[in-house]
């Protein structure tokens, strides 16, 4: 069985963050580990959430019970300090593919460009990611391009972000650019893919980011070429927004079992099994 490895912060609603992880990996049929930076949480009395990071001895301690055997494929989520990022970045074995969610808190994005967690991103842990996979958001924070508006200037950033060093970068455009279709796009230093698929109408969205992060990584754990693991990624990522939930008031989540759990089948090449 492949192991894969998380290191992000908890979702305690269960749809996103390491939560999210850890179901995608068993639903790849791995085995998944992680080590927790921070802890979200919501208040029930007025759906505002509160994160709390964790000191860095006991982060520290986490990520070397991680590694203390052979993992196959690293993912990383929410690091919400420089500190962190910086610990992570060192601590992370060589020769190990990593996938590098960017998760940047906050809604804006020019107040975001200057901000020590995105500096410590673009300087310490991309230069280290075989894919990363930013949100129009993030990629346009990433590349400090501001506000992406178009296929154009999603491309630009692209390839700002892999100059950074990440080999190849998948920027989810989601429903921001065309309400009525999303896209999806993959550079790989070279050439673009475009993958447009049909906006799925539903609020119940939360944890689609981390999710489609953690099936690349399953993916590539797996065997799969980076072609193959975005292809199957959106795929178990739009089944599992098309059967999302309303967990409570508040928020909705992906449903991460949808894509297996419709009567299909997962095939992973080089699969002994």
């Amino acid at each position: 069985m492949k192991k894969v490895a998380t290191i992000a912060g908890s979702d305690a609603t269960g749809g996103g963050g390491l939560e999210a992880d850890l179901k995608t990996f068993q639903e790849f049929g791995t085995f998944g580990f992680a080590a927790i930076t921070s802890i979200v949480t919501l208040d029930p009395e007025n759906g505002n959430h509160q994160l709390t990071s964790l000191d860095l001895p006991l982060i520290q301690s986490q990520i070397a019970s991680v590694f203390a055997g052979p993992i196959d494929a690293i993912k990383t989520g929410l690091l919400p300090s420089r500190e962190i990022i910086e610990l992570v970045s060192e601590k992370l074995p060589n020769q190990i593919p990593l996938i590098v969610d960017p998760v940047i808190g906050g809604k804006g994005t020019q107040d975001f460009i200057k901000n020590d967690q995105v500096q410590a991103l673009r300087e310490k842990l991309l230069p280290q990611a075989l894919i990363t996979t930013p949100n129009l958001r993030e990629a346009g924070i990433l590349s400090e391009l501001g506000d992406l508006t178009s296929e154009k200037q999603m491309q630009q950033a692209a390839k700002k972000i892999a100059l950074l060093g990440a080999k190849h970068v998948v920027i989810k455009g989601g429903a921001r650019l065309d309400s009525k279709q999303t896209l999806d796009l993959h550079y790989d230093g070279r050439n673009f893919q475009s993958y447009p698929h049909p906006v799925i109408d539903t609020p119940y969205n939360h944890g689609a980011g981390c999710t489609f992060a953690a099936a690349i990584t399953a993916a590539v754990a797996k065997g799969y070429p980076v072609e193959a693991a975005i292809k199957i990624a959106i795929d178990f990522v739009q089944a599992a927004i098309t059967m999302g939930e309303q967990i409570n008031p508040y928020v909705g989540h992906v449903w991460h079992g949808a894509y297996t759990h419709a009567e299909k089948r997962l095939e992973y090449p080089n699969d002994k099994r």
